[in-house]
């Protein structure tokens, strides 16, 4: 009893610390020169993955959410940008630490990392199309946003286009720094974490 007491601390002292500093990097988030400026690069996925990998993909869903809800107070978006990131970013940590915990050779790190990105790239395209696009179009006029895009790549001049010339390479660059970032981590922070 004590040791399976102790495995649950334990479990639980390691996602809430993880999910702190996960919500610390949200904040240190910066804008990259061939995206719209609104679209920001951040590493907070990188401690979900971690958590992920090393205990599961309940602990990586539960940073991603306590994440965002810490973010929530401080929202400039209705919300819309947290429910966002939390979607987008358990379809990067819950496929990514699945297949690592499956296999770390590095087949099984290479086809997690593909996983990761192409789930996390899907996800982020269609809930754009379908979801937050429409929600901010209420907001902000469609031919406002397309224009913000139009700026940075005059091919953008349609929602399609826009999401397969912003969206979809954004998530490609971002999924990969965070899965690398994460995998080469995990090797040199396992036994803080927890060994598998």
């Amino acid at each position: 009893m004590r040791g399976k007491s102790a495995f649950g601390v334990r479990v639980l002292t390691t996602t809430a610390l993880l999910a702190t500093i996960s919500a610390i990097l949200m904040y240190l988030d910066f804008a990259l020169p061939i995206f719209p400026p609104f679209i920001k690069m951040d590493f907070s996925e990188v401690p979900g993955l971690l958590a992920t990998i090393a205990i599961g993909p309940h602990s990586g869903i539960m940073v991603e959410l306590v994440k965002n809800l810490l973010n929530l107070p401080h929202t400039s978006t209705g919300g819309i940008g947290e429910l966002a990131s939390f979607a987008i970013g358990c379809s990067l940590v819950v496929p990514a630490g699945v297949f690592f915990r499956k296999s770390s050779t590095k087949t099984g790190t290479a086809l997690a990392l593909l996983a990761g990105v192409a789930s996390m790239t899907a996800t982020a395209a269609v809930a754009n199309y379908y979801v937050l696009i429409p929600l901010y179009s209420r907001f902000v006029p469609m031919d406002n946003i397309l224009a913000i895009y139009k700026e940075i790549n005059p091919y953008a001049d349609t929602v399609p286009k826009m999401i397969a010339t912003s969206i979809v390479p954004f998530n490609i660059i971002k999924g990969t720094a965070v899965s690398v970032i994460s995998f080469a981590l995990y090797r040199r922070l396992s036994r803080v974490l927890g060994e598998r």
